[in-house]
């Protein structure tokens, strides 16, 4: 599976391989890696060089480091999390505003919707509407805010899953685990918000089963239009 590292770049070398592997699907989720003697007699590079490309996998996610008996470097699931991590700390120290995550979620999600009314099916269509069916019920007295934001949470992903694009998914998880905090500060919870949004959505389901690109883009502009304006407004 693993060769001697290359000379001129050991480091770099044993990073690419054991990412390769890991990416390839040569090894998966769970599995352990040789211990870090053979692995070490396997690459023919130091323990410290061979320490260090396991610490810069760990960080990229794709592996985990476990001490004690039975530890060593496990493969992980790779996911959005480092990603995810990553864009939280860059908006905690104000090098993304959310009125910039706004901005680009509108663009990324419109793109969704349209992709979704493109390749949408009967199936896809009737577990949309069983989202609007949950959010309808959460808006009868007393209505539940939290029922409708996670409904309407699970509407957007599962649209992202319709598109059928790995790319903008990964990115439009992120985006959203990012943004639903501002969502919870600043959105007001009162009952006609929830019902412009329910009723956002329910155009947005009729142009997606009717394969209208373009009024599934429009609709789903102005849905995050609506959320988006409250969280631009509270960084003024």
């Amino acid at each position: 599976m693993f060769e001697k590292a290359k000379q001129n770049r050991m480091f770099q070398d044993v990073v690419e391989q054991i990412q390769d592997a890991i990416l390839e699907g040569r090894v998966v989720q769970g599995d352990k890696l040789p211990p870090e003697r053979e692995l070490k007699e396997i690459f023919d590079v130091s323990r410290g060089t061979l320490r260090e490309a396991l610490r810069v996998l760990e960080q990229k996610g794709l592996i985990e480091i476990r001490l004690g008996v039975g530890g060593g470097a496990f493969v992980r699931e790779v996911g959005t999390a480092p990603v995810t991590e990553g864009l939280a700390l860059l908006l905690r120290r104000n090098k993304v505003s959310p009125a910039e995550l706004a901005e680009f979620r509108k663009d990324l999600e419109a793109s969704i919707a349209g992709l979704a009314a493109r390749r949408a099916g009967f199936d896809d269509i009737l577990i949309l509407k069983d989202f609007l069916k949950e959010m309808a019920q959460a808006l009868e007295e007393p209505f539940d805010w939290e029922a409708v934001i996670a409904a309407d949470n699970r509407f957007h992903l599962t649209l992202g899953e319709i598109a059928g694009n790995q790319v903008y998914r990964t990115i439009q998880a992120t985006i959203h685990e990012n943004i639903h905090p501002y969502f919870d500060r600043y959105v007001p919870r009162d009952k006609d918000t929830l019902e412009g949004n329910y009723g956002d959505l329910c155009l947005l389901v009729d142009a997606v089963a009717a394969g209208d690109e373009k009024e599934a883009i429009r609709c789903m502009q102005a849905h995050l239009g609506r959320y988006d304006g409250y969280i631009v407004d509270s960084g003024k």
